[in-house]
């Protein structure tokens, strides 16, 4: 076990800058850490939300202007060259990786520097995606180099360690630290309806149930699903309104999909919205259909508004959702049973209010910010 000096100096390193769970994870270590023991910087790609985030603590950020998501050829070895770089010049006792793109060069890059703490943070594997199956097979494989350079590995959930058990070589190499949150800002529930539903030009009926998604529209986050699932409910209970608050790639197919479905009074794309989990108060019902998922912060988030939740059984989500107890799971791409999950919780108030209460109070016992922190530090001090 080596030394540590009396300040350590921490080198974050992320693919891309926009504001998911993987950038929030980063932004909450950089500006967690206590800055009298931890000296940070954050390393990435792109020019998003997370870059002015960390601005507006004092946290430096060192761009990598080779670094993009798309694989190409020529800016990954740019890319790596950079790291390379940034890393010698920095001279970080931890490399803290996270992202595929960023670990896999990162974890190299750190290793041939001398860097003597590297750490990757696992948020969930893309070799989960629906993916052709070769390309399956090679982002597996690299995803074991980078677990192999890497000294230790942080799977965000169970399920995502679960899914590195049959690999050779690393059995010691990865612990779990689970995700978790500190506090949510809140809107009221009135001012946060009448701000989503200004946004959307529709009126509020008196009896509604408002549904609500906060993700990247992605086809990982599944909510193909959860519009048709909204098809097959809205013939018994015209009163629901569905709120999907994010951009992304799958815009235009699920805009079609409304229309195809003519649920465009009843389901509304509202893009990117600042600060989206202040307003999770303007739903009666929260939903999380994923297809992938490694640890969800928004259903942290989501727990400590007290929303029921209907989330898919998949990756970590049941970590966090016990099936009748703390949320209502479903099985992936089943719109039916996304359907009669929705309809279950909107006919009872009492199972709405258990559910989110139950949800809240394992979100402040288990998901704790401060046990995130303590438990990394700790792996810090102790490779």
């Amino acid at each position: 076990m080596s030394k540590m000096p009396s300040k350590i100096k921490v080198l974050f390193v992320i693919t891309k800058s926009n504001f998911g769970g993987a950038q929030k994870y980063v932004y909450d270590l950089a500006t967690g850490l206590q800055k009298d023991r931890f000296e940070t910087a954050v390393a990435l790609g792109g020019s998003g939300q997370l870059i002015q985030k960390l601005h507006e603590q004092r946290v430096r950020v060192i761009p990598i202007f080779s670094l993009t998501r798309d694989i190409n050829a020529l800016s990954d070895l740019f890319a790596f060259f950079e790291l390379w770089s940034i890393i010698r010049l920095e001279k970080p006792v931890v490399v803290h990786l996270n992202s595929a793109k960023a670990s896999g060069l990162g974890a190299l890059a750190a290793r041939l520097a001398g860097v003597p703490k590297i750490i990757f943070t696992a948020h969930g594997w893309a070799f989960n995606e629906d993916r052709p199956f070769l390309q399956r097979i090679v982002i597996k494989f690299f995803s074991w180099i980078t677990v192999m350079l890497s000294h230790k590995t942080i799977a965000v959930s169970e399920a995502v360690r679960n899914d590195t058990r049959n690999w050779l070589f690393i059995r010691n190499k990865i612990v779990t630290i689970h995700n978790g949150i500190d506090s949510a800002e809140l809107l009221t529930s009135e001012e946060a309806l009448s701000h989503l539903f200004t946004q959307a030009g529709a009126q509020i009926p008196k009896d509604a149930i408002v549904l609500g998604s906060i993700a990247e529209l992605h086809k990982n986050k599944g909510l193909r699903y959860a519009i048709e699932a909204i098809a097959i409910l809205i013939k018994k209970n015209p009163s629901v309104f569905y709120l999907i608050l994010g951009n992304g790639e799958e815009n235009e197919q699920l805009d079609a999909l409304i229309k195809r479905h003519k649920l465009q009074e009843h389901i509304f794309l509202l893009g990117f919205v600042e600060n989206a989990a202040t307003y999770l108060k303007a739903f009666d019902i929260f939903v999380l259909p994923s297809i992938k998922e490694g640890l969800p912060y928004v259903l942290l988030e989501a727990g400590l508004a007290g929303l029921p939740v209907v989330a898919s059984r998949v990756g970590g989500i049941p970590e966090i959702i016990e099936d009748g107890k703390t949320g209502l799971l479903v099985s992936p791409r089943d719109s039916s049973a996304i359907s009669s999950a929705i309809e279950k919780l909107s006919e009872s108030l009492e199972l709405r209010t258990k559910l989110g209460k139950a949800l809240r109070e394992k979100v402040i016992h288990d998901f704790s910010l401060s046990r995130v922190v303590s438990e990394t530090i700790s792996l810090y001090e102790n490779i």
